[in-house]
Formats: C-alpha cells, sequence, structure tokens
C-alpha cells in the first residue's frame, strides 16, 4: 500500500525554565496558511477541538478574544485573552485564562518559515511552577497533539493544499 499523506510530525513539549511550557511541532503547510488557521474565526472551531464557538476574535495588538468549548459529556469551558503583539505571519503575544481557573499565563507564539513546512512554538510562561506543573500534568501534551493533529488535517484541505 502507498500513501501520499505527510507523514504526521511529533509534538515536542520541554519546560525551559521553572515558570515556561514549551511545545513546538512542524507542520506540512506554509506559515501564510499556519498564521490564517490561528488568526481567522472561522478556521478556528475546526482544530480547537470539542464544539468550539469563537465568542469574540479581534486579531490586532491591544484586541482580545473569548472561545467557548462545549464538550460531549455537557461541560463548557470558556477561554480569554487579549492580544499583546500581533506580528502577521510570524509572531503572536497572548494572554491565555480558563475561565474560572484564578490565573493567566502568557503565550508567545511564533510561525517559523521553512519553505513549504512551517515550525510553530508556543512558548507559555506562568505566574508559578505550580501552575505551569497543573498544566503539564493535566494531558498538555496529549491535548496539543490531539490539537494540533486536527490543525494539520485542517491545513490539508484548505485551498491551495
Amino acid at each position: 500500500m502507498t500513501s501520499a499523506q505527510p507523514q504526521a510530525q511529533p509534538v515536542t513539549l520541554t519546560l525551559p525554565s521553572d515558570r515556561e511550557l514549551r511545545i513546538e511541532r512542524v507542520f506540512n503547510a506554509p506559515r501564510d496558511r499556519v498564521f490564517a488557521a490561528y488568526t481567522e474565526p472561522a478556521l478556528i472551531p475546526q482544530w480547537w477541538g470539542a464544539e468550539t464557538v469563537v465568542e469574540e476574535m479581534d486579531v490586532r495588538t491591544g484586541g482580545s478574544w473569548r472561545f467557548v468549548a462545549h464538550y460531549p459529556n455537557g461541560y463548557d469551558a470558556a477561554f480569554r485573552g487579549t492580544y499583546r503583539q500581533v506580528t502577521p505571519p510570524e509572531r503572536i503575544v497572548q494572554t491565555f485564562e480558563i475561565e474560572g481557573m484564578g490565573s493567566t499565563h502568557v503565550e508567545t507564539i511564533t510561525f517559523e518559515d521553512l519553505g513549504e513546512r512551517t515550525r510553530l512554538t508556543v512558548t507559555s510562561l506562568f505566574d508559578t511552577t505550580e501552575q505551569r506543573d497543573n498544566i503539564v500534568t493535566s494531558g498538555a501534551e496529549r491535548g496539543a497533539t490531539e490539537t494540533y493533529a486536527r490543525l494539520e488535517a485542517l491545513l490539508a484541505s484548505l485551498p491551495g493544499s
């Protein structure tokens, strides 16, 4: 059996400091396409998971965002933040909060141009080591792997792929 499908790329999770979590993955799509998947409200529900609704998404420095994920078990989770820096198609710096959890961290998302591929790096800076470790032990690597598999499938389905 032959397959024209590219191999799934692994997700790499590292802890660069006592308050940071870094997740990296290479996507088989050009940087502009990966950046668009992160910044176009119509594309977010197709890869974020659960049944995500984009309630607000003003992608500009100083703008804000809010998504609500509706899970099959009836649980809803709301996420929100503010865009601190948006530099298309290279970088986004944003705050990230899971509403009701009492903590916010800062995410720096970089989109490295590798020609027809893109290295996505998300570095999260938490206020404390405990906050970071809670995210890591709650399944961050598994969640990123599943989320980025959906993103890869979306990228492959977009026009021009």
